[in-house]
């Protein structure tokens, strides 16, 4: 492990001196170009709705990925009380957003959240759908269509509120390792606070020391402190990923946010003190994680009540970090977001589901945030828009979400950002509690060049999950973890995209999970590609939607 993390800090070296070079021939006062969006909801044909009570005051929902296998994202928005629906993707490259109402098998009720993921290893995506009550591991039969998998895969799910997935393909294993958050235990309503109940794992199943295609009885992530999140993240670059979870403070006693060490072979570990890791504690909502800095290990960024934090790993060597050590960072980089920018409420913001992205294609990853109330804290912002913070030149954050057209004063959960018609810019929708989805079509004057690329590799871990996409150009390099989980019960598996700012070429690669870089592959701009271990860049060309 020691001698992969060295091997990883050497390769790194150059490439942060060319960084450091190139941040500083930046200008400082280089404010980025304005995203602009349209607002396409009344046309799009989503017409969902997240409602419900108390048990539905978190969650909320939305799920995109590619069912039809042509290369469009379509989604799942969780419904509450209500079903869950299911919306296909019909729009034509380029143009406006349309989606389609389908029956696809996902229609149950009771929906916090979702996930897809391919568990299986056929090529068919599989939804994980987080409920009250239970977790259901929905197969995936092809065409958009799935069926309940429980049983099948000796997934034996317990009683309670689940509000925080994430997965991950140990070493040597023929199936992923999921991990599940519970929230506080519903029956104590009157009385909620420090009722959390049990977080679990799920490792595949042993028979005779050899791995099954199915899931062992779970084992318990203790103490357990009402995530609302939670990421498999590989953040020293060890080739191993650790689970990051951020807990909800309203609900639990004595605890803070938490790090597992998930070892093959070995029982779950929690970080503590001992080993680095520095005590914080919040209203932890969403985790959105990207490399900020081009160091080569990841940002993590926490959404909360009031403040949002951005943690960044304390003086990492190049030999690999050994603690894990995380400093804050938010305030100076213009990422607290801690009030409304618009709408005139002066009181504390609430932030929910966060993903980076990048909206003006300038090669800088900016990070969009889903607002609003939990119902009607009085202490809490009632008007409290949505976030859409862009990346200047100098590292640096601006509030553009007025001026971008995405300022909503719904009460916002969950997120699907995604470029839902295939023109290279990244799209939106949002999930609200109690109100319609909303749905922005990107269609800035004067974007950037981009690129999107899927990592495919063979079964039984299809989708690359844990490894890493690097893209080089202007002797930059941009870097992204691919990952199942994180956000705010929202999740998606569908191209990876890239601005390129003026480059109308670039260089691709992936590392990929069992830490095996490809060379670089040049690849032209305004493109899409798949990329598989050892073989050329292939360029994909969309094609009409399947109506």
């Amino acid at each position: 492990m020691r001698s992969r993390a060295s091997q990883f800090g050497r390769r790194l070296l150059a490439g942060l001196a060319i960084v450091a070079a190139t941040s500083l021939s930046a200008r400082a006062d280089d404010d980025p170009l304005a995203p602009h969006f349209t607002e396409e909801t009344a046309t799009a044909g989503v017409n969902a709705v997240y409602s419900g009570q108390w048990q539905y005051m978190v969650g909320g929902g939305a799920a995109a990925f590619d069912c039809m296998h042509d290369g469009r994202a379509s989604v799942l928005i969780a419904g509450g009380e209500k079903p869950a629906r299911f919306f296909r993707n019909v729009s034509e490259v380029g143009g406006a957003l349309k989606f389609v109402e389908q029956t696809s098998g996902l229609e149950l009720d009771r929906v916090v959240g979702a996930y897809p993921i391919d568990i299986d290893g056929d090529g068919e995506v599989d939804i994980v759908l987080l409920r009250v009550g239970e977790v259901d591991l929905m197969r995936g039969l092809g065409g958009c269509r799935f069926e309940h998998a429980n049983e099948a895969w000796g997934f034996k799910s317990q009683d309670a509120w689940w509000t925080a997935f994430s997965a991950t393909w140990e070493k040597g294993q023929k199936w992923p390792t999921l991990a599940f958050g519970s929230y506080v235990d519903r029956t104590k309503d009157i009385e909620p606070w420090g009722t959390c109940t049990q977080n679990l794992l799920y490792r595949p199943a042993q028979n005779d020391g050899a791995p099954q295609r199915q899931f062992a009885a779970p084992v318990a992530l203790a103490p357990s402190y009402c995530p609302l999140s939670m990421l498999f993240t590989d953040w020293n670059r060890s080739g191993t990923q650790s689970l990051r979870v951020s807990n909800d403070r309203e609900y639990y006693e004595g605890g803070q946010e938490q790090m597992w060490r998930i070892a093959p072979g070995e029982a779950p570990r929690l970080y503590t003190e001992q080993d680095g890791w520095r005590y914080v504690r919040i209203w932890g909502m969403g985790i959105a994680s990207y490399d900020l800095t081009g160091s080569g290990y990841p940002d993590y960024f926490l959404t909360s009540m009031a403040d949002q934090k951005l943690q960044r790993l304390d003086s990492p060597t190049s030999g690999g970090p050994s603690k894990p050590a995380f400093k804050e960072v938010a305030y100076p980089m213009g990422l607290s977001a801690a009030r409304p920018y618009a709408g005139g409420d002066v009181r504390p913001s609430t932030g929910w589901h966060a993903q980076f992205e990048d909206f003006n294609n300038a090669g800088l990853a900016d990070l969009f945030i889903a607002k609003g109330n939990v119902s009607a804290m009085p202490d809490f912002a009632q008007k409290d828009p949505n976030d859409l913070l862009m990346q200047r030149r100098d590292g640096k954050f601006v509030e553009m979400g007025e001026v971008a057209g995405i300022a909503s004063y719904s009460q916002a959960r969950g997120a699907a950002l995604a470029d839902f018609n295939l023109d290279g810019a990244i799209d939106l929708l949002v999930v609200n509690r109690n109100q319609p989805a909303r749905v922005w079509r990107n269609d800035t004057p004067g974007i950037g060049h981009w690129i999107e690329i899927k990592a495919q590799d063979d079964s039984p871990n299809r989708d690359a999950i844990g490894g890493w996409i690097e893209v080089r150009c202007d002797d930059r390099v941009q870097r992204r973890e691919l990952t199942v989980g994180g956000g705010h019960a929202s999740g998606q598996l569908t191209w990876t995209h890239f601005g390129l700012g003026a480059t109308d070429k670039a260089e691709v690669r992936v590392v990929w999970p069992d830490g095996q870089a490809d060379d670089w592959r040049q690849a032209a701009a305004d493109s899409f590609y798949l990329l598989r271990r050892g073989q050329a860049a292939e360029h994909w060309t969309p094609k009409p939607p399947q109506n």
